[in-house]
């Protein structure tokens, strides 16, 4: 883990760390007349600590704007820093490192390994970190009783609700420390008692601290976050929308 820290502090950084910047990024697909621009010129900063939802329609580039910060794609022009770190030109190997070592991830599918346990399944991530097995359990178990799964350590996602399924993976997301968390339609899967819970569990780690930006379609789940972004045409339209206006942009 420190080797991989080590690696990441050596790039180059930009004087002011935000934890994400986005700075007139492209992002294009085809060319020509079959040319489609994902993302069109999309500026957007997230400081340390702030808790972002990004909206916006199907086809509005938000999923694409959630790739490029997860450093799961790159973009065709403009410059991504990742906690003041210029991610945009770097190696797959690179980036890859960076995802592990900076990075937690929630899906609306869990990803959970159907053979292992909750434990298991958390302890995942600092394997490829080079963490002792000893300290990846005690990792792992103190993320799921942080998630409120200390009873179910030992049970196989077959054997978890939806919600302890979805529990098991944002442990699993933050066991690494994460400077940031990303959360793309974590509810999506969800009933609305169990979005409530999962929800209450993002707020008390944004409480704590943590980074999070989390894409979702749903105005509901995007009311508990602090701020919202709103997506259009692969543009960013409004950057600083709150939970109480949001009823006044997407009546």
């Amino acid at each position: 883990m420190q080797q991989l820290e080590k690696q990441f502090v050596t790039l180059e950084r930009e004087p002011k760390q935000a934890i994400v910047k986005l700075d007139e990024v492209f992002k294009v697909y085809g060319s020509g007349n079959t040319e489609v621009r994902a993302l069109n010129g999309v500026s957007l900063t997230v400081e340390p600590g702030e808790y972002c939802s990004i909206m916006g329609a199907s086809g509005s580039g938000k999923s694409t704007a959630m790739n490029i910060i997860g450093c799961l794609d790159r973009p065709t022009t403009g410059e991504y820093y990742l906690d003041g770190v210029s991610v945009s030109s770097l190696s797959e190997a690179d980036l890859a490192k960076i995802r592990n070592v900076k990075l937690g991830f929630v899906f609306q599918q869990f990803h959970l390994l159907p053979q292992l346990s909750a434990v298991e399944n958390v302890m995942l991530p600092m394997v490829y970190a080079g963490v002792s097995p000893k300290e990846r359990r005690q990792r792992a178990e103190e993320a799921l009783i942080r998630v409120g799964l200390h009873n179910r350590m030992q049970n196989r996602p077959n054997q978890l609700s939806g919600g302890q399924q979805q529990r098991v993976a944002i442990a699993r997301a933050i066991v690494n420390r994460p400077v940031l968390l990303l959360a793309d339609e974590p509810t999506g899967a969800l009933d609305s008692k169990t979005t409530d819970e999962v929800m209450n569990i993002f707020k008390e780690l944004n409480d704590s601290g943590m980074t999070i930006v989390m894409v979702t379609h749903e105005p509901d789940v995007a009311k508990r976050t602090k701020r919202i972004a709103m997506f259009r045409d692969g543009q960013v339209i409004n950057h600083h929308i709150k939970p109480e206006q949001l009823h006044e942009v997407v009546s």
